[in-house]
C-alpha cells in the first residue's frame, strides 16, 4: 500500500486515462521549449539551442524547475 501511494503521488494520469510519468511531463515541456526557441532562432541548430538551455541550467544552480518556460526562453535567447 505504501509503495502504491508513493507511485500515485509521483505520477499522473492524462484525461484519456493513460499513465504519464513525471519524466515524460518534463520532457514534453523541454520539447515545447526547444521548439519555441527553434522558431525564434532559426539560425541556430537544435544542438546549439539545447547547449544554451543547459547553460541556463548551470547558471541557475543546476536546475530549471521553478522557472517559467517564458523565463527560460528569455534567458536562453540572451545566451544565443
Amino acid at each position: 500500500e505504501n509503495s502504491l501511494l508513493k507511485t500515485s503521488t509521483c505520477s499522473s494520469v492524462n484525461p484519456s486515462g493513460v499513465f504519464v510519468s513525471p519524466y515524460t511531463l518534463n520532457l514534453t515541456s523541454f520539447t515545447k521549449l526547444v521548439k519555441r526557441l527553434q522558431e525564434r532562432h532559426p539560425e541556430f541548430s537544435r544542438d546549439e539551442i539545447v547547449e544554451a538551455v543547459q547553460e541556463v541550467r548551470r547558471i541557475n544552480k543546476g536546475v530549471l524547475s521553478g522557472l517559467a518556460i517564458s523565463s527560460i526562453e528569455e534567458k536562453t535567447s540572451a545566451i544565443l
